[in-house]
């Protein structure tokens, strides 16, 4: 072959950083050493795979183009290698979760995984969705589970499980004695809710619709159990994720407050892109996920 899979590398790398230093830091190769490979991979094939701004390495058209096929290339090479070194079925695996799964459906799965596969490694990263996405397309994260509803060209978006929100409150707030929650109710209320770019903020607007430009939103926050402390702190109502609160409304912490009249229920996704190398690992953990979404 006229290419080398270290010259594969330096040039991912380079997609990723933006910057030769740092990928040849990731590599642990010298800059010289970084930027002969890629001026070699460039020349034997007569083209030309970045655009030079200053110190900054952009990928121009054709590495846009070529860079999913390297990164596939890559992972069945590691891949191979693990069935090599371990004859593991599943090799090293990189997982993006958001805030809600990552906390209280994520960890099971972990433990599932690594009692199914002891020698695998796996690395779970939790994020807000539109976090998670990038990574998934800047293939940084090898599968995704978001909150989030998207459409994609670059991304296979897999229907994983049901899931509903909840509005809440303190059980001393005065809604708390409402048998139902009207519009008006909602339209007094001071709101404590997650972040733009959250998958249940996605949600929460959505079934909002129509009401939300009247909505008193007080506090925003990125992680739901500051959300959920700062409504037993009887600072305002808010909303999450059934998985989110289910503890709470037992302990009789927080209250669940009825809504007739407005869809609560979303779906949650499993994502991957396109040219994303299917490998052991991948396989195993999309499997595993769907074998659970089918059992709840």
């Amino acid at each position: 072959m006229r290419y080398s899979l270290r010259q594969l590398e330096v040039f991912v790398a380079i997609a990723h950083q933006q910057n030769l230093t740092r990928a040849a830091d990731e590599l642990a190769m010298s800059q010289s050493a970084a930027s002969s490979s890629l001026k070699e991979l460039e020349s034997q094939f007569g083209l030309q795979l970045f655009d030079r701004i200053g110190k900054r390495l952009q990928l121009n058209e054709q590495g846009r183009l070529l860079r999913p096929q390297a990164e596939a290339l890559l992972a069945q090479a590691r891949d191979f290698e693990q069935s090599l070194l371990q004859h593991a079925e599943a090799g090293p695996l990189n997982v993006g979760a958001t805030l809600s799964i990552g906390n209280y459906l994520a960890v099971g799965l972990m433990a599932e995984y690594m009692e199914r596969y002891p020698k695998a490694s796996l690395q779970l990263d939790v994020a807000n969705t539109r976090n998670i996405v990038e990574r998934v397309l800047n293939f940084e994260l090898d599968v995704g589970l978001i909150e989030g509803e998207l459409n994609h060209p670059d991304l296979e978006i897999l229907p994983w499980r049901q899931d509903e929100l909840a509005v809440f409150c303190h059980p001393d707030h005065p809604l708390a004695q409402h048998p139902t929650v009207s519009d008006d109710d909602l339209r007094q209320a001071r709101w404590i809710l997650r972040e733009a770019g959250s998958g249940t903020r996605q949600a929460f607007d959505r079934t909002m619709s129509g009401l939300l430009p009247d909505l008193t939103i007080a506090i925003e926050l990125q992680h739901t159990e500051a959300i959920k402390r700062a409504v037993e702190a009887q600072l305002g109502i808010g909303c999450l994720s059934m998985i989110t609160l289910t503890d709470a409304f037992n302990r009789g912490s927080l209250k669940r407050l009825q809504v007739p009249g407005r869809d609560f229920s979303r779906q949650l996704y499993l994502i991957i892109h396109k040219q994303k190398y299917r490998s052991a690992g991948i396989n195993a953990w999309l499997n595993l996920c769907l074998q659970q979404s089918e059992a709840v």
